[in-house]
């Protein structure tokens, strides 16, 4: 009887001759890393005018921040506070650790002027925006927006705000010459010593000499009522 000879299929005579030893030669192209995301980007656009008669404003300041106020009605007035107020520098408040992006105006902003900042960040979580500027007609008034939670808006949603007059409470309100760095007086700033009550408050307004405050250098044309601006926040992107 004959024998059955076993059929093997050609396809795994080849696989076998092949063996597995060849897996050696293979060449590996190395895969590159995926590129970093590029970070989204948000940008706020804030708007400012003054709104007084004579009432200069000291180059405006605007920061971006998640925590923290610029200052607090009743409560003692931080050193970086106290020289915007007394002397229109912002770069204090601007510093502070808890701001994330800031701007400022490059000059002051005179009476019925208007000026514009840009911020933007990565990150709309938790998001706020300040404005700090002083009245520089005075001994330390300052105005602006404390604390504006902007970390809902949508692109092209826009806000409108008015500030206010406060007072620092670190300077007496002598009005008096050489006590101020504005225009109507070219005095003195900054000066670490307070003789005031110590604590932010509500700004109760210029006396000035035609109403019989007679050692103030500053006359009926520096008086001021709330508001102080006219502020406007756009989210642009």
């Amino acid at each position: 009887m004959n024998k059955l000879t076993p059929i093997i299929p050609f396809a795994c005579l080849l696989l076998a001759a092949c063996g597995g030893d060849n897996d050696d030669n293979m060449v590996t192209t190395p895969v590159p890393p995926a590129p970093a995301p590029t970070p989204t980007q948000y940008e706020f656009k804030v708007t400012a005018l003054n709104l007084t008669n004579a009432q200069p404003l000291s180059p405006l300041g605007a920061a971006l921040h998640t925590t923290g106020q610029f200052w607090t009605i009743g409560e003692m007035a931080s050193e970086e506070l106290e020289k915007l107020a007394e002397g229109g520098d912002n770069s204090g408040l601007l510093g502070l650790s808890v701001v994330n992006a800031s701007a400022s105006s490059d000059a002051p902003l005179g009476p019925g002027s208007m000026t514009e900042l840009m911020l933007t960040t990565t990150s709309l979580t938790d998001q706020k925006i300040s404005l700090i500027s002083m009245m520089v007609n005075t001994n330390d008034g300052f105005t602006g927006l404390n604390s504006i939670d902007v970390s809902q808006m949508a692109v092209g949603d826009y806000a409108k705000m008015n500030t206010r007059a406060y007072d620092s409470g670190t300077e007496a309100n002598s009005e008096s010459s050489g006590s101020m760095p504005g225009p109507a007086d070219g005095g003195e700033g900054f000066n670490a010593l307070r003789d005031d009550i110590d604590k932010v408050a509500m700004h109760p307004g210029v006396v000035g000499n035609d109403d019989g405050l007679s050692t103030s250098v500053l006359t009926s044309e520096h008086k001021f009522d709330n508001p102080l601006m006219a502020v406007t926040i756009t989210r642009v992107k």
